[in-house]
């Protein structure tokens, strides 16, 4: 997504944190939706058919791009199917399925912890270095996630208790936090078709899963409201979201775009209050009010970040 806003870093840091917000506002709306689909579309027919909408898009409009770029992109396309199954796959199956278990607003808060998992990723896989306010800021956060997991508890907090939904919303948020970090090693290629082939990743991934649910009895073909949903993820979520946050990845690095996956629990917060009237309690403003003060905290120590080359979309 090359723009011509980015002629400085300046600008090109204002065009990463406009295509993050845009990224977390669509992703908070997936929390909603994750609530929305229930009896309406089954967990796994959700994530596989958000990417079918995905791959028909592109298949639609671009199949004499795709195959002229074909040549530069085969020799990455498993690479690029890792991604698509880990970062898209595994993380859609488990917000859909944990949204049966814990409520929308745990769903968003909880998915603060990523940004703790990306920074500990980028150390681990490329030595890259954090900056004392970016450590502080990911422990303010941290304690966010905490007041939310215990719904406020201290004699939770202190037996570390969570529920089933929550642990797996956090197993969720390691499988997208490795992916993120994995994205430092995307291939000089075009950004688009790139993207296409980690969509059709994420498809081929699904269809196992979309059988397992079958056999096991539990597989519900959607609704009228259930393909609003599919529409709505495959367009917002899927499509938009990611590709926005690609960018921004390239543009400031995974550590520091990590860090706005704490918006999500903002909107996913707002967007589950006002549109499923869902109870919105102290600990989890309190939680909130620790996620963001996190973000600001961290950003304000950011380390300089070495530009990926455009690519070409």
């Amino acid at each position: 997504m090359s723009s011509p806003f980015v002629a400085s870093p300046h600008r090109a840091t204002g065009w990463a944190y406009l295509l993050l917000v845009v990224a977390t506002l669509a992703w908070g709306g997936n929390v909603v939706a994750s609530r929305l689909a229930i009896g309406a579309v089954s967990p796994m027919a959700l994530t596989s058919l958000r990417w079918v909408v995905v791959v028909a898009i592109f298949l639609a409009l671009g199949p004499r791009r795709l195959a002229r770029e074909w040549p530069a992109l085969r020799p990455h396309w498993r690479f690029a199917f890792v991604m698509g199954a880990a970062g898209y796959t595994v993380f859609s199956a488990m917000i859909y399925i944990a949204a049966y278990y814990t409520e929308a607003v745990n769903l968003a808060i909880l998915q603060g912890a990523m940004p703790a998992m990306v920074m500990a990723g980028a150390l681990l896989a490329h030595g890259t270095r954090v900056g004392s306010s970016q450590i502080a800021g990911v422990l303010v956060t941290l304690a966010g996630v905490l007041v939310v997991a215990s719904k406020g508890e201290l004699e939770a907090l202190a037996a570390l208790r969570f529920n089933g939904g929550d642990l797996l919303m956090l197993l969720g948020c390691a499988s997208y936090a490795g992916y993120t970090v994995a994205l430092r090693r995307r291939p000089d290629v075009p950004a688009m078709s790139f993207f296409f082939l980690m969509a059709a990743g994420a498809l081929l991934a699904s269809l196992p899963l979309v059988a397992l649910e079958a056999l096991l009895g539990r597989l519900q073909w959607p609704t009228l409201q259930g393909w609003a949903v599919v529409l709505f993820v495959g367009l917002g979520p899927s499509l938009i979201a990611q590709r926005a946050f690609i960018r921004g990845v390239e543009l400031i690095g995974p550590g520091r775009a990590g860090l706005f996956v704490n918006l999500v629990p903002v909107f996913g917060a707002f967007l589950s209050v006002v549109l499923l009237g869902e109870r919105f309690a102290f600990y989890h403003a309190l939680a909130l009010a620790l996620v963001l003060a996190g973000i600001l905290l961290a950003e304000r120590g950011a380390l300089p970040w070495r530009r990926a080359p455009r690519t070409k979309t």
